[in-house]
């Protein structure tokens, strides 16, 4: 890359330098033009000057008078092309002088003749004047045409001495390119040949790790399945004493009337523990039942919520086109009576694109986040819930679900998605499953979820979509 980079650089040299005695011939030739025209006016006025007064015809008159007017213009033209040597300037004013001068003695001889006073006009002719300004313009322009000469042949050695130098330097550039040429296909060969062997190395590599990841993930997908039915087995055989012991409550429930209508009985207050008795029948009694049913359907809501989980794991995603903005529309309308009540806001922030997905665990995600952001509001200010799809890299769709309501603490935020984990006031029916549920089915299509939130200001769930359902969905 340096030797390219020194070869350009003298190329651009080498071309300045050519250029510059190229411009410097042609300037001098044009100058030396200049100078030959400039004297053949002169001459073409001085001849037909001469015609006039020798045959008196007025033919004469007409190449006088254009070489007349020609030849300021031709000073002029010789003015221009000298403009930058202003050394000149002392030669050239000597030059303008006489052509003034003679300009002036043509015009005389020919007014004389003119009048037919041809002795008199003879007679300047005869005095030399015009023949000695003539030698002197001629002497003037013969001095300015040798030093350009002189500046014309310097130029086109010079010229010559830059095109032999660029011969040079172009012959020895393809040298350098050459051996540089050679050394980098020698590098290259050597690089090559190391990664093929390589290659070959990390192909015998990946040959045995598909083999093992093969294996480990046989193995997972056993360890998975064990674990979803052993998850559905136990949720299954809980709650069997579970419904034990809610048929036991409920028989509780009715023997508990039975003691209730003794209590009314006046012989109690005879026994002894006759007051005991009533305060446990009517307050310790109820209480202590109430707590059992409360702890029953708890636990049977979880036992629910795990069964769930494990048959989602087992459902098998059938993806179909969904497009987003009639799916959000059929998302906002069932909840709509929700909204209305809340006296809240669901926008919806279009364009939306069209994807391929399963439908049913699509519904589900935004449905949970939809609900939650209805559930959890701040106190006192109605809800807002803006859906957007935003700008995301790898071509994959993000949407966000933003929400104006109460928000999460940043000690919550890593464990909203973690299974029975809730957080915040408890003031909300729930069992901490919804956020796992929906992290579990984005897992799933092949995306993420991420959560920013501020408390008390509102939170935004990101969910990363691909555009189309991978053929091997990941497992829960």
């Amino acid at each position: 890359m340096l030797t390219l980079v020194v070869l350009v650089a003298v190329s651009f040299w080498l071309l300045e330098k050519t250029s510059t005695s190229t411009r410097d011939v042609i300037s001098a030739r044009e100058q030396r033009g200049a100078l030959t025209r400039f004297l053949s006016a002169v001459q073409d006025a001085e001849t037909g000057q001469r015609g006039y007064l020798l045959t008196g015809e007025s033919r004469y008159l007409e190449p006088y008078n254009l070489a007349v007017t020609d030849v300021p213009q031709r000073l002029a033209e010789v003015r221009r092309q000298f403009k930058d040597q202003t050394q000149l300037n002392a030669g050239f004013d000597k030059l303008a002088a006489a052509t003034a001068d003679k300009l002036e003695e043509l015009a005389e001889t020919v007014r004389l003749k003119t009048e037919g006073d041809s002795g008199r006009a003879l007679a300047v002719v005869k005095s030399d004047r015009g023949k000695n300004l003539m030698d002197t313009i001629r002497t003037l322009v013969e001095e300015q045409t040798e030093l350009v000469e002189a500046e014309l042949t310097k130029s086109i050695q010079s010229q010559q001495d830059d095109a032999m130098l660029a011969r040079w330097f172009t012959v020895g550039a393809g040298v350098v390119i050459l051996l540089a040429a050679l050394g980098a296909a020698a590098t290259i060969l050597r690089y090559t040949r190391a990664l093929l062997a390589t290659r070959g190395k990390m192909e015998q590599l990946n040959l045995g790790l598909e083999e093992r990841v093969k294996e480990r993930t046989a193995d997972l997908q056993r360890a998975n399945d064990e674990i979803q039915r052993f998850a559905y087995i136990v949720s299954h055989d809980l709650r069997a004493p579970l419904v034990n012991v809610m048929g036991y409550t409920s028989e509780l429930e009715a023997g508990l009337g039975t003691l209730v209508s003794l209590c009314e009985d006046p012989k109690l207050d005879e026994l002894e523990s006759g007051p005991a008795a009533r305060a446990a029948i009517r307050e310790d009694l109820p209480e202590s039942i109430g707590f059992i049913r409360t702890s029953t359907h708890k636990m049977d809501g979880l036992i629910k919520a795990i069964l769930k989980l494990s048959r989602e794991g087992q459902r098998i995603l059938r993806p179909e086109t969904v497009d987003l903005e009639e799916f959000f529309d059929s998302a906002i309308a069932a909840v709509q009576h929700r909204v209305t009540e809340a006296d809240g806001e669901v926008e919806v922030l279009r364009p939306m694109p069209t994807i391929e997905t399963d439908r049913l665990a699509l519904e589900q995600v935004f449905g949970n986040l939809i609900d939650n952001a209805l559930k959890y509001t701040m106190p006192g200010r109605a809800p807002k819930i803006i859906i957007e799809q935003v700008p995301s890299r790898w071509g994959a769709i993000v949407i966000e679900v933003r929400d104006n309501g109460r928000g999460i603490a940043i000690d919550d935020a890593e464990r909203v998605f973690d299974l029975f984990r809730r957080a915040g006031a408890q003031d909300k029916q729930g069992e901490g499953i919804g956020l796992a549920h929906v992290k579990t089915l984005i897992r799933r299509l092949g995306g993420e979820i991420t959560m920013t939130s501020e408390l008390k200001r509102g939170t935004t769930f990101r969910v990363m979509l691909p555009r189309k359902l991978p053929e091997k969905p990941n497992a829960q």
